[in-house]
This record gives C-alpha cells, sequence and structure tokens, in this order.
C-alpha cells in the first residue's frame, strides 16, 4: 500500500501547510461524484499519486478528495471537499468523495462537534488545494516550456490558451508529485469562487432520499451475527448474576455474554444476547433473568433532585466570571429584581440509535464500521483501550442518521468491540429506540439564580447569572475538581457583549450519577433560555421596550448608530428590520427577541406567537445567523432551521425524568419531537460579509429560540416561563 502513495515528501507538506501528520490510508464505503454508492477498496488502485494525504488523482484522471468531518446530516460531505475542490476549480461531479476513518495521515482533528468543522478547516483545506494546483501547473509548464502564469486550472485539466494545449490532472500528477510542496500556495481571490459561497447541492441528499445511503444500521458483513444488550433499568446499578436458561431455548440465540459500557469515568456491566438475527436477540433478552445491585440508586427522583439544585442556589459557588463591584451595586440598589429560571434533563434521540458493526478477528485485528462523530478519537483510544496496534486496528465511517452530540461518546463501540471479542465473530449491537431514550446519555438539568439591579437613573449597574449543574467535565473526570470554576457549565455567560458596569457569574456543582452530556448547542441551550429571558424581564423593569433595552446595552440605540459596532449589534439590527419589529402585531398576539453569542457563533431569534382559546400558537420565527463567510447558504438556512425545531421540541415537549431511579420516558410516543404540522415559518438571514472571520452554523440558531418563543409568550399573554418544558397549549 504504501508504495502507491505520493513520492512528495508529505511531512513536508504538512509542515508547511499547518496539518499534522501524513501517509495514506485505505477505506470503505464511499460515494462517488455521480451519487452512485460503492464499495471501494483503494488497495485496488494503481498508479495513484497524492499530492496531498487528502488528495489522491490516478493516472485515468479519478480524483479522490477525502473528507475527514463525519457527514450527520450537517452538510460536511459536501462543504468539506469543496474547500479543497474550490482552489482546484473542481466541480465536485468530477470528484469521489470519501469519508475518512481516524487515520493519522489526515490529522487528529477528524470529528463533528462543536460547528468546528468549518471553522477550523476553511483556511486550511483550502491550503490543500491551493498547494496541489500549483503543483499540477508548474509540472505542466515545466513540459510545455511556458510561464507558469500563463497556466491555467479548469474541470481537471492544466489549459495553456495561447498554444492550446491541456493536459488532465491525472497526465500530470506523477511528474508533479516529485515537486517540491509550496512554501506558500496563493489562495483564490473569493470573487473567482465556483462553489463557496453558493447553494451547491449536496451529493449525499440523492442517496438518503432515495433510501440508497448506507448508515452504520445498514452495513452487513460476511458472518455477521446480531447483540442486544440488556442494561441495568437504574442507570448505575451493578450486575450480580443473570440465568440465560430460557434464554437460550429461544430460536437463533447464540451466546449470552456480558460487556462494559465505557462512558468517561462511569463503566456499566451489562449482558448481551448474541443471536442469529436481530428478532432473535432481542426475544432471547426478553428471557433474560438478572439479577441488578441498583447501589442505592432505585430512590433517585427528578423532583427530588431538582429541589436539590434549588436548595444548592443559597450557597456561594465558584466565581466563573467578575467585573466591577456587583455585591456593592446590588446591595445598595433600591431597584433589583431577581428570578429563577430551570431546564430539564434531555435526550438527543436521533433518528438512527446506536449501532455498531465490530469484527474481532484472529492477530487481534480489529474492524469497526459505525456511525460516529468521533472517527479520530475512536481509532486513537480503542487502539489502547484494547491493546491492539494501530496498523490492525481499521474504522469504517458510515453516514450518521442524527447525532446532536449523542455520537461523540462510542460507549456502544465499546460494547460491540467487547462483544466481538468474546464469540470470536463479526457482532452487530444495536440499541433499541427504548434503550436510546433510557440509558442516555443525557443534558443536564440546569439552573439559574438571576439577580439584576439599577441606579437611582434607572440605569442597569449589576447582574448576576448563578448557574446551579451538574458538571460535563466531572462526568469524565475522577478528579474533577469542585473548587474551580467549569467552563463547560458557564458558556456563554460571560461573552455577551451587553455592557453592565458590575458583574458576576458563578457555578455551583452539583453531583449527579446519571451519565451526562453535551447536546446540540451544549449548555448554552440552557444558559440561554435564563439569560435571555432575564433581560426581558429588567427591560419590563425599567420600563423599556425589549428590542431597545438590549440596545442601550450595547451601547447604541438606533439603527444608524456605528459609533459601538460589535457582531451583536449588527445582527439584533439585522433582525429587527427582518422581523419588522417595530410593525405593531394584530390584537392577541406577542413579539419576542433573544440573542445569543457562544464558542459555536452568534445568533438571534425573533418569534411571533399569538393567543388562542387553548393556549398559545408559535406564528413565525425569524433567525439572523452571522458567519462572516458562508460556504453554502442553502445548509446554512438548513441548518438553522433544524436548530430551531430541536429548540422548540425541548422547549414544549417532555424533557426526561426519573422515579424510583428509572427514566419515565421511553419512547417518541412519551418523548415526542415536534411534527411537521406543529412547526411554523422559519425565515433564516445569513450575515456573510466575508474576510477571514469564519463562525459556526450547526448550533448558534438553537440558544436563542427558547427565550424569544417565552419572551413572545409574556408580551401576548403577560404569563412569564421561568421553567421548561411547558405546554403550550395551557398557557
Amino acid at each position: 500500500m504504501e508504495k502507491q502513495l505520493s513520492r512528495v515528501s508529505r511531512r513536508n507538506f504538512l509542515r508547511l501547510t499547518g496539518i499534522t501528520g501524513a501517509g495514506f490510508m485505505i477505506g470503505l464505503s464511499v460515494v462517488d461524484g455521480q451519487g452512485i454508492e460503492q464499495v471501494v477498496n483503494m488497495s485496488a488502485i494503481e498508479e495513484s499519486f497524492g499530492l496531498t494525504p487528502f488528495i489522491i488523482i490516478e493516472k485515468t484522471g479519478k480524483i479522490t478528495i477525502f473528507n475527514t468531518k463525519p457527514e450527520i446530516g450537517q452538510g460536511t460531505f459536501q462543504s468539506i471537499p469543496s474547500l479543497i475542490a474550490e482552489e482546484l476549480n473542481l466541480p465536485l461531479d468530477k470528484v469521489t468523495i470519501k469519508q475518512s476513518g481516524g487515520e493519522k495521515e489526515l490529522g487528529a482533528d477528524q470529528f463533528a462537534g462543536g460547528s468546528a468543522s468549518i471553522r477550523t478547516s476553511y483556511t486550511r483545506y483550502r491550503t490543500v488545494g491551493a498547494a496541489a494546483r500549483e503543483m499540477l501547473v508548474l509540472a505542466a509548464s515545466k513540459q510545455w516550456n511556458v510561464p507558469v502564469e500563463e497556466c491555467t486550472v479548469e474541470n481537471g485539466k492544466v489549459m495553456h490558451l495561447s498554444s492550446e494545449r491541456s493536459a488532465k490532472f491525472g497526465e500530470l500528477v506523477e511528474a508533479a508529485s516529485k515537486l517540491e510542496v509550496p512554501k506558500s500556495p496563493k489562495l483564490k481571490d473569493p470573487k473567482d469562487f465556483i462553489l463557496l459561497g453558493k447553494s451547491i447541492p449536496r451529493p449525499d441528499v440523492p442517496l438518503k432520499s432515495s433510501g440508497r445511503a448506507v448508515f452504520g444500521i445498514d452495513v452487513d458483513v460476511p458472518g455477521m451475527v446480531y447483540a442486544s444488550v440488556e442494561r441495568c433499568p437504574v442507570i448505575g446499578g451493578k450486575l450480580l448474576s443473570f440465568d440465560d436458561a430460557a434464554t437460550k431455548k429461544v430460536k437463533g440465540v447464540q451466546q449470552v455474554v456480558t460487556c462494559e459500557r465505557v462512558f468517561g469515568k462511569y463503566r456499566f456491566e451489562g449482558v448481551a444476547v448474541v443471536a442469529d438475527n436481530y428478532w432473535a436477540a432481542v426475544q432471547g433478552r426478553k428471557a433474560l433473568k438478572v439479577k441488578w445491585d441498583y447501589q442505592g440508586h432505585e430512590t433517585f427522583n427528578s423532583n427530588t433532585y431538582a429541589q436539590q439544585l434549588r436548595d444548592l442556589a443559597n450557597t456561594d459557588g465558584v466565581v466563573d466570571h467578575t467585573q466591577g463591584d456587583f455585591d456593592k451595586a446590588f446591595s445598595e440598589s433600591t431597584n433589583k429584581v431577581e428570578a429563577f429560571y430551570e431546564t430539564p434533563m434531555v435526550s438527543h434521540s436521533p433518528l438512527e440509535p446506536m449501532n455498531c458493526v465490530a469484527s474481532w478477528m484472529e492477530g487481534d485485528k480489529l474492524e469497526i464500521w459505525t456511525s460516529t462523530q468521533v472517527p479520530g478519537n475512536i481509532k486513537s483510544s480503542f487502539a489502547k483501550e484494547y491493546n491492539v496496534k494501530d496498523e490492525n486496528l481499521k474504522v469504517n465511517v458510515l453516514f450518521n442518521g442524527g447525532g446532536f452530540g449523542r455520537r461523540l461518546y462510542p460507549d456502544y463501540v465499546h460494547e460491540a468491540v467487547q462483544v466481538s471479542k468474546k464469540v470470536s465473530k463479526p457482532v452487530k449491537l444495536i440499541w433499541s429506540r427504548e434503550d436510546d431514550t433510557q440509558q442516555g446519555p443525557f443534558r443536564p438539568m440546569t439552573f439559574s439564580a438571576m439577580k439584576g439591579a439599577f441606579d437611582a437613573d434607572g440605569k442597569l449597574t449589576a447582574f448576576q447569572h448563578k448557574v446551579i449543574s451538574p458538571s460535563l467535565n466531572a462526568a469524565r473526570d475522577t478528579n474533577y475538581d469542585k473548587t474551580k470554576t467549569d467552563g463547560s457549565m458557564t458558556e456563554g455567560i460571560s461573552e455577551q457583549a451587553y455592557q453592565v458596569p458590575n458583574m458576576k457569574n458563578l457555578f455551583v456543582w452539583a453531583d449527579i450519577h446519571i451519565p451526562i452530556a453535551a447536546w446540540r448547542a451544549v449548555t448554552s441551550t440552557t444558559l440561554a433560555f435564563s439569560h435571555e429571558c432575564f433581560i426581558d424581564e429588567l427591560a419590563l423593569k425599567a420600563k423599556k421596550d425589549p428590542m431597545d433595552f438590549r440596545f442601550e446595552l450595547l451601547g447604541g440605540n438606533s439603527l444608524s448608530d456605528t459609533s459601538k459596532v460589535s457582531d451583536t449589534l449588527r445582527v439584533l439590527r439585522k433582525l429587527r428590520a427582518v422581523s419588522n419589529w417595530d410593525k405593531p402585531l394584530p390584537k392577541g398576539w406577542g413579539r419576542g427577541v433573544a440573542q445569543w453569542e457562544f464558542f459555536a457563533g452568534l445568533a438571534a431569534n425573533v418569534v411571533e406567537v399569538s393567543k388562542t382559546a387553548t393556549g398559545v400558537k408559535i406564528e413565525k420565527v425569524y433567525s439572523v445567523i452571522d458567519l462572516g463567510t458562508v460556504v453554502n447558504p442553502d445548509t446554512t438556512v438548513g441548518q438553522v432551521q433544524g436548530a430551531v425545531v430541536m429548540a422548540i421540541t425541548a422547549a414544549i415537549k417532555n424533557g426526561i425524568t426519573f422515579e424510583n431511579g428509572k427514566t419515565v420516558q421511553s419512547n417518541y410516543n412519551n418523548n415526542p419531537i415536534l411534527r411537521m404540522n406543529e412547526t411554523p415559518p422559519i425565515e433564516v438571514h445569513i450575515l456573510a460579509e466575508g474576510g477571514d472571520k469564519i463562525k459556526g452554523v450547526g448550533e448558534p440558531g438553537l440558544p436563542p429560540l427558547a427565550p424569544a418563543l417565552c419572551n413572545a409568550i409574556f408580551a401576548a399573554t403577560g404569563k412569564r416561563i421561568r421553567t421548561l418544558p411547558f405546554n403550550i397549549n395551557k398557557i
């Protein structure tokens, strides 16, 4: 395999372009540029050259570009290869796109999360493409003995127009691969872009629309058996013993073995039933008799735990951020506002439940097929966990049927690997919908104690946001230090652009035995609700229009004011205009606004609602997202719309609750998601002024939805909502 690789010093290339790692790999399951799904063994490719680890050009002219960010519906299967193809002036229908599987040669950041795929790749991958372009052009100019400046690149060819000569990339690639990698390849002028900034159709959509796309749960390998795992219904319980006599009488059941669910600092033992088919595995699982030690967790109840969090709000907590003297300003004020906000646990509930095919082979070789957000992590950590040589571990990444943060955690992959090793066969392990809903991990309950105070002139002078919650960091770190501030749980609250002279943000840690995890937009999904609803409460106290009040806190209160332009101010100005904020609404309607900036980016929403005979109807959502630079506007709009739908679901549908240690909800019937007929019109506007500033797309539209909705409900009904979820039909 190695002999087929680039003859260029890739180490030098990577050093020059800022990309770590070098080399190449083999892989499975690709979708070509014509939308034809196929399986390709890259080792069968003859006479191909990699000008970089990310591009393979065969002498036949076939070009393969690697996508290093798993496709979970967010569009990376199109956007990441486009960054490289753009610099080669290469339409995507000329390219075979191949999903990477955590190979070292393609870098350590092979994951999809944090709205980071484009943010972290934009310049880097364009540089990869530009370097390859310059090498191909130089090879052609030498061959034709013409100046480099007279050669152009288009549609997989290098051309010299004055002599009417042209050569396909495949005809030049061998010579190009012998050239030095450019130290500083020149990137294209954005005005010449053929892909970036345009709504290019995504090559994965036809496959998904027609059912031809291969997701993790679709994988079928020779000799494969199926596994279903019985886990303790009280999370945190310990396996004592099991009786599999009845299980083994189920037709098709082959073996019953134990396995561990490895999740952060937790290791939960379960019992896996291995069978000829999934039906038999599930029936055998139902016949199991298992004794558990609930470890005292059978007393855990959501209501009791919520009261513990409320009680913890009376403790000081750890200071996350402070400026001025909040305590003095608050104590001296006679015009104060205090409020307490609560948000529940929620599940990720992707349409495709967790699954993995693992094949442990003789010689300690391991192959994995799965839909995951973290192939790089699996590749590196599993080799160590299971004492497998790196070259003996292969990860095949399939399309993800939704992730929302859930597939950042490969606990289900651990189970499949362990079961395969014990039964010495390829094993497809599938979580049921009930497993997915009841076993977590979940977004943690997060409560917020808010305080604000005004001076004698009615100016907001003091603001405090105290967060009370379990910690995402504590869930994975056995040495978690609760005496220190925890950025994972105070995300974004100290990044807001509002100008208040005296501020103090705090965190109070609440212990919990339930696995908790990042959820789409992570902690901002809960903190934006309390933060931006409280801003509205302060606006009411100040007798100001909520939009005007925010403008004042941002240092400008008119659309023409540019004295203190900030991203937040620009976003709100745009939102004010597109939502017709200053136009009166019909009687019984209300309008609410909220914005949020955090690590993933910045967005703001206006929600319009109307009072009905039985509750409130969401009439329309206006969203403005600030990107700086946009790669695919159509994908961006879809991402923001998806974020809004998920945010509405989290606001008005059931959260996850516990009674007697067990998860109450079990499936979509009692843990529903927003239906199409409940989804309001969502109008998305993109601020993309170009330049180097690049912000995330997938998450920013989510945090400001719930506060904008609740602020709109207050405007329409006078009812202030401080606890999520709520029944929108009973307001």
